[in-house]
């Protein structure tokens, strides 16, 4: 696949990516690549909750919560 996933704009892997906390492979691997089997996209699809933690393979990162910062300086 060589488009973008449909939900990247909204997905916090994007934030993450951008905010420098994100390694680019998994934007290169599931977000600009293999969105199919990204198990967040899978789960949007379905209408499903997941944590914004949530890596695309479905594992929780660990060092992204470590790194939460409140929202809007809150």
């Amino acid at each position: 696949m060589c488009k973008e996933c449909k939900w990247y704009q909204a997905c916090p892997m994007k934030t993450f990516y951008e905010q420098g906390k994100l390694d680019e492979k998994w934007i290169d691997l599931y977000c600009k690549g293999d969105w199919d089997n990204c198990v967040r996209y899978r789960m949007e699809e379905r209408g499903q909750f997941h944590s914004d933690f949530m890596l695309p393979d479905g594992t929780i990162s660990e060092k992204l919560l470590e790194k939460k910062k409140p929202i809007h300086g809150e």
